[in-house]
């Protein structure tokens, strides 16, 4: 799915352990394209949803208009997240993956401002 010789990898960490990770490249047509997966077993509630907001909030995301993602058919806490930060989102199955086409709202413009941790100023 991605271009491995320009493709950034994120990774959340529980301890020293791997627990999700993603590879992630920007198009030439200016879309991102990005393979999140998490580690086989057991990972607790939250980590999903941190590893998309780290790939989202990407330079080379944020600056396209579009983000282009797979994940593993059933991982419901990723394809929410993916739902909650980009905006006109649509999945569909293929094989044993869910594809997930959205556009990257503007900075600032309200997708990614409900984030654990965030705050807006008040006017």
């Amino acid at each position: 799915m991605t271009s491995p010789e320009n493709a950034r990898r994120v990774e959340i960490k529980d301890g020293d352990q791997t627990v999700a990770a993603a590879e992630v490249s920007k198009q030439p047509d200016g879309a991102a394209r990005a393979s999140l997966h998490a580690a086989s077993g057991h990972v607790a509630r939250g980590h999903r949803a941190e590893l998309v907001d780290a790939v989202v909030d990407l330079p080379e995301v944020q600056e396209g208009s579009r983000l282009e993602a797979t994940v593993p058919l059933g991982d419901s806490e990723t394809l929410q997240r993916l739902r909650e930060r980009t905006e006109e989102t649509q999945t569909r199955p293929a094989g044993s993956t869910a594809l997930v086409d959205g556009t990257i709202p503007e900075a600032g413009a309200g997708s990614g401002d409900d984030r654990p941790g965030t705050s807006q100023p008040e006017p």
